[in-house]
């Protein structure tokens, strides 16, 4: 099976080769970054050869959640190192600025066995974490070789993704074998992983890790209006924001142009958009040019001012979560179009009024908590989405209610962080992992 699967990941690589060259030249991805994903990591990056933790998050959203438990993980083995590794260019600039207590960050290794083993010499970890559902063969193998303990924590198996993990059940389960602790999200989660393969006994119930990664970005509290990105949004009080995170190639298109007919009633609103994907600022900036708007981006506004202009590009990364504070309305995006949808929680953590689209399947418990608690509008289109900024600029009340709502759910659900350090200390004790770090002469 895992011939196979390396000899797959091989035909995938190569068919994939000329977009990643592509990337490289285009927008300067991967260059920095291939030395660390083929294994080669700096010297300097674990020169005493010391036994760690390594904590994997794919990018900007797990690096978040991953704030969960770095700083406790770090009190609770103070012996061991703690390494966090990301997949996407944004997930490693994100993890370097909110990450504090790793110890180095590194790009995660393609999934060839020689290169996981070379990168397992370099890590030393006692212990794996995988954030979400991030499953590996051949670096999970290479674990049970070594005895790294291996655990996935805020695991999901989404509507989406579930059916095509049955596809292929029997070569899941003997993966899932070389896991020892999964701790889930949600029940249902975890009830759709052991029908996978999963050994029951080592699936467990946490809950969901993103509702404790909150405080971390919601720290600077009103009184710290300062904070650097906020002084870029001197906005007056009478000025309405509407902010649309996380937009997907055919959603920005459609939030303008409902912006656009909304304006002939709030005309001094604002609105910014944050694309997901950084190779789409120029894009996405160009379109709202398109549609007329006066355009700047937010690398381009001046500092304690208020935007002059009509909407704002938001060019930079990792300050959407504290941007989300001034929001009057947020829109989440990846909702109007079939890809998933994002994490709602951030603007929710502020008391923000939400929408997001029909496309939800990778937060659906979430939405649907969310939806049932009236904390959350849902919409289908365009025509809704005007409909649903038209509604809640002209009614504070409503969004009063409906920010209120949606800070009680965050409120509530904290708790996920401790049982998921409970988990890994059944499998790593804390008093055990501590040791000596070793004595080298350098010359």
């Amino acid at each position: 099976m895992y011939l196979l699967y390396t000899c797959v990941v091989l035909v995938l690589f190569v068919v994939l080769a000329p977009y990643f060259v592509y990337q490289a030249l285009r927008y300067r991805k991967y260059v920095i970054s291939l030395r660390q994903r083929l294994g080669y990591l700096p010297v300097s990056f674990n020169f005493d050869g010391e036994e760690s933790i390594w904590i994997h998050a794919v990018s900007v959203g797990e690096a978040l959640t991953a704030r969960a438990i770095v700083g406790e993980l770090k009190k609770r083995y103070p012996g061991l190192r703690l390494f966090v590794s990301t997949t996407t260019i944004a997930g490693q600039q994100v993890a370097s600025r909110e990450i504090k207590d790793a110890d180095a960050l590194f790009y995660f290794p393609i999934d060839f066995p020689f290169i996981v083993n070379r990168t397992l010499r370099l890590v030393k970890p006692r212990l794996f974490i995988m954030m979400e559902t991030e499953i590996w063969p051949c670096l999970l193998r290479a674990c049970r070789r070594e005895g790294v303990r291996t655990a996935i924590a805020n695991g999901r198996i989404s509507s989406r993704s579930y059916p095509r993990y049955r596809l292929v059940r029997p070569l899941f389960r003997r993966v899932l074998a070389d896991v020892d602790r999964f701790c889930m999200q949600s029940r249902e989660s975890a009830d759709r992983l052991i029908d996978l393969g999963a050994d029951p006994a080592r699936v467990i119930v946490t809950g969901n890790l993103k509702f404790d990664a909150l405080p971390a970005a919601t720290t600077l509290g009103p009184d710290r209006g300062m904070h650097r990105v906020l002084r870029f949004f001197r906005v007056p009080e009478n000025r309405p924001v509407v902010i649309a995170g996380s937009t997907m190639r055919g959603e920005e298109i459609v939030v303008l142009r409902a912006f656009e007919r909304v304006r002939a009633h709030a005309p001094r609103a604002l609105l910014v958009i944050a694309p997901r994907h950084p190779e789409r600022f120029d894009e996405v900036e160009r379109l709202a040019r398109d549609e007329g708007f006066r355009t700047v981006r937010r690398s381009q506004l001046t500092i304690d001012e208020d935007p002059p202009a009509d909407v704002v590009v938001l060019d930079t990364i990792g300050e959407l979560a504290h941007l989300y504070r001034v929001g009057t309305i947020v829109f989440v995006g990846g909702s109007l179009v079939p890809t998933g949808g994002h994490n709602i929680l951030e603007p929710a953590a502020f008391g923000r009024p939400i929408l997001f689209g029909p496309h939800m399947q990778n937060f659906a418990e979430i939405a649907a908590t969310f939806l049932e608690a009236n904390a959350a509008m849902q919409v289908r289109d365009e025509w809704e989405l005007e409909a649903a900024f038209r509604e809640l600029l002209g009614d504070p009340a409503r969004r009063n209610a409906l920010g209120r709502a949606a800070q009680a759910i965050v409120d509530a659900n904290h708790g996920a962080r401790e049982r998921t350090l409970e988990a890994i200390a059944a499998l790593l004790p804390p008093g055990g992992a501590s040791k000596l770090r070793p004595f080298r002469i350098v010359r």
